[in-house]
């Protein structure tokens, strides 16, 4: 056997109790369900509370709940009703919040632009003894 993988992990699915039981991010195929009932800004709330906040999927009928959920959750990217992975590059940033987060999402069309820093230079000539006249475009007589 090599060094590298040699074997796929199937995916896996656990159901917990509440949002608090998870301790660290967790990457692979690997999925958390919490069910809730009662107060959904508390369960936004816990899972702020974590500090992680990469992807968020949510499963709701009700779309004034999913959007919501969105806006409170301080999440990198939020799926509703479907799939929680597929970003499409170029089209759809990706990157997470808090401990999840890297800086600027990567992959969408604004992306270069996080990296620029717009800079305006003025500078008065005149109070250096430059030629009044010529700068303000008077022409002598």
């Amino acid at each position: 056997m090599s060094a590298t993988f040699d074997r796929l992990i199937g995916p896996v699915a656990f159901e917990l109790e509440s949002v608090s039981e998870l301790k660290q991010e967790i990457f692979g195929p690997v999925l958390h369900v919490v069910r809730w009932r009662g107060d959904i800004e508390a369960v936004v709330a816990q899972v702020n509370a974590l500090g992680y906040g990469l992807t968020l999927g949510v499963q709701t009928r009700i779309d004034g709940r999913a959007l919501r959920i969105a806006e409170a959750a301080r999440i990198g990217n939020v799926y509703v009703n479907r799939n929680m992975i597929g970003a499409v590059v170029g089209v759809q940033p990706f990157g997470g919040e808090g401990l999840s987060g890297t800086g600027p999402k990567a992959g969408g069309p604004h992306y270069l632009y996080r990296f620029c820093a717009e800079q305006t230079l003025t500078v008065n000539t005149a109070a250096a003894g430059g030629n009044v006249e010529l700068l303000a475009g008077l022409s002598r007589g």
